[in-house]
């Protein structure tokens, strides 16, 4: 899978993301901004991003992800 199906994953499921992906084999690092985060802490931003890619991370695509969450006011 290309890393632009990735975001656009990320995207699909929190429409207003700004998202910063790099891939090493089956891992990723990435960074997500959203308004969405608002209000959130850390656990339950990761599993919005995580619910994005729960058919990756199930059938193997995806073996790990390293992520930073920002709401746009912690990311300026």
């Amino acid at each position: 899978m290309q890393t632009e199906d990735i975001i656009g994953l990320i995207q699909k499921a929190i429409p207003d993301a700004a998202v910063e992906l790099s891939a090493e084999g089956n891992h990723l690092n990435v960074k997500v901004v959203s308004d969405a985060f608002e209000g959130l802490r850390a656990v339950k931003r990761q599993q919005l991003v995580y619910a994005a890619l729960n058919e990756l991370i199930a059938d193997g695509t995806v073996h790990a992800v390293n992520m930073q969450t920002f709401t746009a006011a912690e990311a300026a």
